[in-house]
């Protein structure tokens, strides 16, 4: 190397590592650590329980702070908050629904899904018979190849052409996913709660969550917001339990669950 490629590699070596250093302490690259509800303390020492709104909260008498909630004290506690909430709101759009149960709700109903068509085995040459049922083999004749490609033919796909059974297998595996969502929308330790509380208990079976109005600037978080950080933070203050992950599968099936619920109505990002 000459001294002319010295003098080059240098100052681009150093812009280099400058332009690491900026990209690692970039803002953007941090998130912003998210508010919390402060609940006031008790006096007495008991719990405090607060409300998803992040500014109503209450004490629950003769329960200890450190100490759970049975689902029936949980309940009671939750019903009066949401009292406390829709006397402070008497105008809000809210939907009056039916009142959690102390038995968790029945969940969705999940199809039995199709058998599944038997596979080749890998490495295997395939032989004369070795054609799924109902599909097009050398022994078919070229007759049936159209009648084949119309039954694959589907409507309402953005790529591709799928068959009755796919479709199948997918509605399945979609309504798997809400009946898990159910499951943990409704059940405190699921939702790795520690105070007793669930989401069911302010939102039977996801009422007034709203997950069409997503994403929208949301009040208590104090930005921008999808639903999966709604979600987060009800877990985090009246659930009193961590957050889940992006990618966490309860995540992902309350994500369904809630969407679910409101299946058919209007889109309208950005709505409070």
């Amino acid at each position: 190397m000459n001294l002319r490629m010295k003098l080059l590699v240098v100052p681009c070596a150093a812009l280099s590592f400058a332009g690491g250093v900026a990209l690692a302490t970039s803002p953007e690259s941090k998130a912003e650590p998210l508010p919390k509800h402060v609940l006031p303390a008790s006096k007495d020492g008991n719990l405090v329980l607060g409300l998803c709104d992040g500014e109503t909260s209450m004490e629950v008498q003769g329960v200890k702070d450190g100490q759970r909630l049975t689902r029936a004290q949980a309940i009671t506690a939750t019903a009066q908050l949401m009292d406390d909430w829709r006397k402070k709101n008497p105008d809000a759009n809210w939907d009056d629904v039916p009142g959690p149960v102390l038995a968790q709700a029945a969940p969705p109903t999940t199809k039995k899904s199709p058998t599944p068509a038997p596979q080749p085995n890998p490495g295997s040459k395939p032989s004369g018979n070795d054609v799924r049922q109902g599909g097009v083999g050398a022994e078919t004749g070229a007759k049936a190849v159209p009648q084949q490609q119309k039954a694959n033919l589907q409507t309402g796909h953005t790529y591709g052409a799928y068959s009755e059974r796919d479709e199948q297998v997918w509605a399945d595996s979609v309504q798997a996913a809400v009946k898990e969502g159910h499951r943990v929308f409704h059940d405190a330790d699921a939702l790795g709660g520690t105070v007793g509380v669930s989401c069911d208990m302010c939102h039977p079976d996801a009422a007034n969550t709203h997950p069409e109005t997503y994403p929208k600037y949301q009040v208590q978080l104090g930005r921008v917001a999808l639903l999966r950080d709604m979600i987060n933070w009800c877990i985090e203050n009246p659930v009193r339990g961590k957050p889940l992950a992006d990618g966490d599968p309860k995540m992902r099936a309350m994500e369904a669950y809630i969407y679910a619920q409101r299946k058919g109505v209007k889109l309208e990002y950005g709505k409070h």
